[in-house]
């Protein structure tokens, strides 16, 4: 039997939605990097979309992180790590689920973009990833860094302060994620304990139909993840 490459074993074993957002983001940046296109034609511009019909803007908005830097690594390390820990808590109807939930986050930041005026959303999406697996964790206990040790649900804020540290500010689009990420959280965990286990942001019928998958009972939640570098569980 021939032996399996570890590379494209590690690849495979990422859950497929995460495999593809990730994947196509990297190649997304590589092709801006080798000059196919420029990021002026992926960002976001509403009034591109609506009267020249770009519609891949409202796609590659999500795929563009940046230039291939080690800013984009960081950012895509993230994402990839994050986004394959909450797509493997979904241990019921995981693709139809998570894939919703991507596709809520999506349609939510469309919507605030003529508000906060960001243009490449793919961030603040990856960081609503973050806030809705810290918030389902929350006794496991981080250590950032080294440094100091605290529970999942302050990762969100523990990252904000550090791009505090870095750039002086703190990013809107990490808070915009926070927002996107908490009214997500509050509908599919806490709602359901005050009517009746009531969730309206689960996916209708025909979304888990379109991904070949039957009516399963409301998705939970493993506690056990696997930390990035930099931050890992005591």
């Amino acid at each position: 039997m021939a032996d399996i490459n570890p590379l494209e074993q590690w690849f495979y074993d990422i859950p497929v939605v995460t495999r593809y957002w990730t994947s196509a983001a990297v190649l997304t940046s590589v092709l801006v990097q080798c000059n196919f296109v420029t990021p002026f034609q992926l960002f976001l511009s509403l009034p591109k979309v609506y009267k020249r019909r770009e519609y891949w803007r409202l796609l590659t908005t999500f795929l563009y992180f940046g230039r291939l830097d080690v800013d984009l690594l960081f950012h895509l390390f993230f994402l990839s790590r994050y986004s394959r820990l909450l797509e493997d808590s979904f241990v019921r109807a995981r693709t139809a689920d998570y894939a919703w939930l991507l596709f809520y986050g999506a349609v939510s930041l469309l919507a605030l973009s003529p508000v906060t005026s960001i243009h490449f959303l793919g961030r603040p999406l990856s960081y609503a990833l973050v806030y809705i697996w810290a918030r389902r964790n929350p006794t496991i206990q981080l250590s950032f860094l080294g440094l100091f040790v605290f529970t999942a649900p302050y990762l969100p804020w523990v990252l904000l302060g550090f791009s505090l540290i870095l750039h002086g500010e703190v990013p809107k689009d990490d808070l915009l994620g926070i927002v996107v990420g908490h009214v997500y959280y509050f509908f599919q965990d806490i709602y359901p304990r005050m009517y009746n286990g009531s969730k309206p942001l689960d996916p209708p019928q025909w979304w888990r139909r379109m991904f070949g998958e039957l009516p399963t009972a409301p998705s939970e939640t493993i506690q056990q993840p696997v930390v990035p570098e930099g931050i890992a569980a005591n």
